[in-house]
């Protein structure tokens, strides 16, 4: 991964985008795509669009992520000053307890930390993990009254945690999910128009993907694609702690993830697995029998029913702040779908044979 490649990838990482609370990441992905695109929009949610014009004839190939992050909002003020919490999207009870955050205010950040009680005065039977409910936030202020001062009920919250470079050109971070899908729906993007393809080449960053796909319904009711790739991540299980009744053979390493069934088009699915094999691209399978859980479960119900597939990113910890992917599996994903575009004449129309 070139340099400036992964300056964008870590300004993605380091900005914080909970769902309905978007706009500075989806601001940071516009002026990266921005020079390779004809044009770029953004709907009245934040849903963002850029468009590379091919031949009018020609597919019109989108490739989207979602630019939100599950995260936290304060629910109310106590009188003794904590905040108390709800969680946005699928917030992870057992990891957020002990945890610094940041709130973010109509003003700016406020630091804070979510309280734990101290080992040493726990009872014994008070080993589980309450609702993130009944957890709070500590500014350290006295009393409600300052504490209101500070923030407002409706602030979103984030759990802090940098970019951490770890062995093997892996790295992990809060957030992952799912700002390496929109990184690859940009780098795939630039790739594929410096290739001047005969096709009409779209990256789209979506909103509010953790709370039910919403964005992509969005986008899906206004545009019209021959074929929609939605890149987000997927569980690898490489990791020994495992399930071993969810366990598959996906890795971090092996490269994406081709998902099959369900949303993603039978011809779709064969013509990424074939531009993989011709350009050399490692690709895992994951097998989707009755959902995907990504915004393609959106796109393919479209406008009359959109072509689409899911193509997964291998990451471990799933909506914890210590995600892990490989970036070798990052590259080969935009490097695949920049291909796919660039021959998406070659595939269309997409279609199943009765």
């Amino acid at each position: 991964m070139e340099e400036s490649q992964r300056a964008f990838l870590d300004d993605l990482l380091s900005t914080s985008t909970p769902s309905g609370f978007e706009a500075a990441g989806q601001r940071r992905w516009l002026e990266y795509v921005e020079p390779y695109a004809d044009e770029t929009r953004v709907d009245a949610y934040g849903n963002a669009v850029a468009v590379s014009n091919g031949d009018p004839d020609a597919p019109k190939i989108a490739v989207a992520g979602h630019g939100d992050e599950i995260g936290l909002m304060i629910r109310s003020i106590a009188d003794d000053g904590s905040l108390n919490l709800t969680p946005i999207g699928g917030s992870d009870r057992t990891v957020t307890r002990g945890q610094h955050v940041t709130i973010h205010t109509d003003d700016g950040t406020v630091d804070g930390v979510i309280g734990q009680v101290a080992i040493h005065l726990r009872d014994g039977d008070e080993e589980g993990y309450s609702d993130i409910g009944s957890q709070y936030v500590d500014v350290g202020v006295e009393d409600g009254e300052a504490a209101r001062e500070l923030v407002s009920v409706g602030d979103p919250v984030t759990i802090d945690s940098e970019v951490a470079e770890l062995a093997d050109d892996r790295i992990a971070a809060r957030g992952i999910d799912n700002r390496v899908g929109i990184w690859t729906a940009a780098e795939a993007f630039r790739r594929a128009v410096q290739t001047d393809p005969e096709a009409t080449v779209c990256a789209v960053s979506t909103v509010q993907e953790e709370l039910g796909l919403r964005g992509a319904r969005m986008v899906g009711f206004e545009t019209e694609f021959d074929a929609v790739i939605a890149v987000d991540v997927t569980h690898a299980t490489d990791q020994p702690d495992s399930p071993g009744d969810k366990t598959s053979d996906i890795a971090l390493g092996s490269g994406p993830v081709v998902a099959r069934g369900s949303a993603n088009h039978p011809a779709l699915v064969s013509a990424v697995r074939t531009v993989g094999e011709d350009a050399d691209v490692d690709l895992q399978l994951a097998a989707t029998g009755s959902r995907t859980g990504t915004d393609a479960d959106a796109f393919y119900t479209a406008s009359g029913g959109t072509p689409a597939l899911n193509l997964g990113i291998p990451n471990r910890y799933m909506h914890t702040p210590v995600e892990v992917v490989d970036l070798v599996d990052l590259d080969a994903a935009a490097e695949l779908l920049a291909a796919v575009a660039t021959c998406a004449e070659e595939f269309t129309p997409f279609g199943v044979d009765i």
